[in-house]
């Protein structure tokens, strides 16, 4: 069975719970998600505590209960916090620039590369190199990260091109005569 279904999830102050059948509806400060629990999984709410357990003793059972655990915790954690993905850009002439609900990217093309970003995620560029994708779910705000960096993924011989802050990118040596 698996053991991340076994930890509780303890919502924070501000977060209303909702079921409706197998969908679950959590809301808080930054907006609501809804979620469809699984078949296999049995669901408890009391004292502002979630439990997830299997509903039988079936290996997908288990390992499906541990996979609805770990979305309704980044939900919670989404509609009270919210998730943030930064993103920076490393090369000479590279820029980005955020105009209404599209990304302006520079990245050494012949041409501007345009991003349109979905509604439910906000994107800043506090200076010309730093791109923030901030939103409530965690999914979204990873997905289009990993969109913007795709244009230009850094290559390891400068490590030009937009990565992740958190990322270290391993450099090549250069070829030897």
């Amino acid at each position: 069975m698996s053991r991340i279904s076994k930890e509780p999830i303890e919502l924070p102050k501000g977060v209303e719970f909702k079921q409706e059948g197998n969908v679950v509806t959590l809301k808080g400060d930054k907006g609501s998600l809804s979620l469809e629990i699984n078949n296999e999984t049995e669901l408890t709410f009391e004292d502002n505590i979630l439990r997830i357990a299997p509903r039988s003793g079936s290996r997908f059972s288990g390992a499906v209960s541990g996979t609805m655990r770990a979305l309704l915790a980044n939900m919670a954690k989404g509609v009270s916090d919210g998730f943030e993905r930064k993103l920076q850009l490393v090369g000479v002439g590279y820029r980005a620039q955020v105009q209404g609900k599209t990304l302006n990217l520079t990245l050494g093309f012949s041409h501007p590369v345009t991003h349109t970003v979905p509604d439910d995620v906000t994107v800043e560029t506090p200076s010309q190199t730093e791109i923030i994708i901030k939103g409530v779910d965690k999914q979204k705000v990873g997905q289009v990260a990993a969109e913007i960096r795709s244009f230009r993924p850094p290559e390891p011989y400068k490590g030009k091109g937009i990565r992740y802050s958190d990322e270290h990118v391993v450099m090549k040596e250069a070829k030897k005569k």
